[in-house]
């Protein structure tokens, strides 16, 4: 596996979470359509949804397990603007509401500190299928720094 970031590493937890301080309701979209607080809430559903927490449907196929998850978590391409989500993990759609920007973004730092545990039983992801320990780890990371950097944070 190629080295990348991941949440295995401490300081790249610490890194990530001062980002996610940085960010405020009024911190500019670079792509997409979500709002800052949108965003918040849909990284913690993602989180949430891996963890066996939220339930999500599939998009699981043979090019997704195979051919893009080794793109997204095996390369150092910088992962797609404007893909669109699972709707349960969509705030617009089924995901969860914005309610209160700080006490959201306090549940996205929870799961980034809490998702490279040792004991972290992780289910499958809705478009790669089964993820290795170390490949949930990369995912963590790259997909909270993907919505960071959609907000140029």
């Amino acid at each position: 596996m190629t080295t990348h970031r991941s949440l295995d590493a401490p300081a790249a937890v610490d890194a990530l979470i001062l980002r996610v301080g940085r960010l405020t309701p009024a911190s500019v979209r670079q792509w997409g359509t979500m709002t800052p607080h949108e965003m918040l809430c849909h990284l913690a559903d993602s989180f949430a949804a891996v963890l066996g927490e939220r339930e999500v449907s599939s998009a699981e196929t043979w090019m997704a397990r195979n051919v893009l998850r080794r793109i997204a978590l095996h390369t150092s391409l910088r992962w797609p603007q404007g893909v669109p989500t699972r709707p349960e993990v969509d705030a617009k759609l089924g995901g969860t509401k914005p309610l209160e920007f700080d006490r959201d973004r306090g549940v996205v730092v929870e799961h980034v500190r809490r998702f490279p545990s040792p004991d972290t039983r992780y289910g499958r992801h809705p478009a790669f299928g089964p993820l290795t320990r170390e490949e949930w780890l990369v995912w963590g990371y790259r997909h909270v720094d993907h919505h960071l950097r959609q907000f140029g944070v």
